[in-house]
């Protein structure tokens, strides 16, 4: 079994109420939650001209494949009505693979760990209260570690 962690993410509509369907749905089509984190109220990254998100992480433990996992994520996205029209745009839900185990993985559509963890606070602050020891296998530091070296300036609260 694998070890994996993903981000959630809402800045739409009832922002809790779909983190918590993305959950059910994720118990449902990929394997139940090890452990989430508190949610946080995060300042809009990228397009700072939208609303703020909800985001969580979750753990879990799965036996299917990297890819697979990423294409039940895409498919639950759409269930709850996700469309891509912005990058960084907007969005009901966003569901991204943080970790993977200490899998490195660079395919076209599939980057693990995800590219920008280390620099996101809204990444970093829900992970760290799952996972402080755990070693970001391209950085070889840990969480705790790359929290404390963020240069990210944005307001991240915990609810």
């Amino acid at each position: 079994m694998i070890n994996v962690f993903l981000l959630l993410g809402s800045n739409l509509g009832n922002r809790e109420a779909y983190l918590q369907k993305a959950i059910q749905l994720i118990e449902q089509n990929i394997a139940p939650l090890t452990n989430a984190s508190g949610i946080y109220e995060t300042q809009s990254w990228g397009k700072t001209d939208e609303p703020d998100y909800l985001n969580q992480v979750v753990q879990l433990n799965t036996d299917l494949s990297a890819k697979i996992v990423l294409e039940r994520i895409l498919d639950i996205e759409i269930m709850l009505g996700r469309k891509r029209d912005v990058k960084w745009g907007s969005r009901i839900i966003d569901i991204d693979i943080l970790f993977y185990g200490d899998n490195i993985i660079n395919e076209p559509g599939l980057i693990v760990p995800h590219p920008e963890l280390h620099n996101r606070r809204f990444t970093l602050e829900p992970l760290v209260e799952l996972a402080p020891d755990f070693i970001h296998p391209i950085l070889k530091k840990n969480i705790l570690n790359l929290k404390s070296e963020l240069k990210d300036s944005l307001i991240v609260k915990k609810l």
